[in-house]
């Protein structure tokens, strides 16, 4: 890969991986409310997935989803009701949790899963297997050196989060702080999945 490549590629990286979006607003979420060490689980679960799904997209399974527009549809409405089951569960958590009994908890499986019903991760990896690597003669080593670095992305982006969440820990332990903090990140799940189901028509 020349520069020219390896220069878009970091661009469309850092846009995609550090802008919110439902991974980015749970990591915030999970940090905020449960502590940094109980949000790893999700934040370690994040790359994994994506990792999974762009391996597919590289081997040419996720040409499927731009050959059926069904398939599309199905990933674009389990994903929405997902984030709005995910966003009903983050308005009912109304206490700090140090243990495991916090309604907001998003598992490991759960976190790698999320990503296959997340059509802005498809399109991500879309974008990069068609742009990168479908069609070129070095198509398997090109798919071996950009899934680290993609992976490098998912990780950090989300722990940069988390991190953000748990420093407001303290803070939102105030008052009705959590209440509304947990509302808005809520909101936010909502309006991904609202902007997710419209990009996808």
């Amino acid at each position: 890969m020349n520069s020219t490549e390896w220069s878009a590629l970091l661009v469309l990286a850092t846009a995609s991986s550090f802008t919110p979006g439902p991974n980015t607003a749970l990591s915030t979420a999970l940090a905020a409310n449960r502590g940094l060490l109980r949000s790893m689980h999700f934040v370690c679960a994040v790359p994994v997935g994506w990792g999974l799904l762009f391996s597919l997209c590289a081997v040419g399974v996720g040409a499927l989803v731009e050959a059926l527009p069904q398939l599309k549809w199905a990933i674009t409405l389990c994903g929405t009701v997902y984030l709005l089951w995910l966003a009903r569960q983050l308005i009912r958590s109304r206490t700090l949790s140090p243990a495991d009994t916090s309604r907001l908890d998003v598992s490991f499986l759960q976190g790698v899963m999320l990503q296959f019903l997340n059509i802005k991760a498809w399109m991500l990896a879309l974008s990069i297997s068609g742009g990168w690597i479908s069609g070129q003669p070095d198509a398997a080593s090109r798919t071996l050196t950009l899934l680290p670095v993609m992976l490098a992305f998912g990780f950090f982006s989300n722990l940069t989060y988390a991190l953000i969440g748990s420093m407001l820990r303290h803070w939102l332990s105030q008052g009705q702080r959590l209440l509304i903090f947990n509302r808005c990140m809520a909101a936010a799940l909502v309006l991904t999945a609202a902007w997710i189901a419209w990009s996808a028509q």
